[in-house]
């Protein structure tokens, strides 16, 4: 699992079937510390996240299980929101 900051959602006029009636949101990968890291990615939205909000999420395969028995075609999904974290 990785954080990321969730900075836009992405609206299309169609999609895969597959992904009717999932949000699809623009994440911004952070570090430990809230600093950027990476590029910027679209992730569906498992867990009804919001812009600005901080979020963990998962990358391959496992990205599509919180839609099981449905087969998401996603490679990348919030799967839950960060009230709060703490280094040390």
């Amino acid at each position: 699992m990785q954080l990321a900051r969730v900075t836009g959602q992405v609206v299309c006029t169609q999609k895969d079937p597959h992904l009717a009636g999932i949000k699809l949101m623009v994440l911004q990968p952070i570090a430990p510390d809230g600093t950027d890291l990476g590029r910027t990615l679209i992730a569906v939205d498992a867990v009804g996240a919001g812009v600005g909000e901080r979020v963990f999420f998962v990358r391959g395969k496992e990205a599509s299980f919180p839609f099981h028995p449905v087969e998401v075609p996603t490679d990348a999904g919030i799967v839950g929101i960060v009230d709060h974290w703490s280094l040390g």
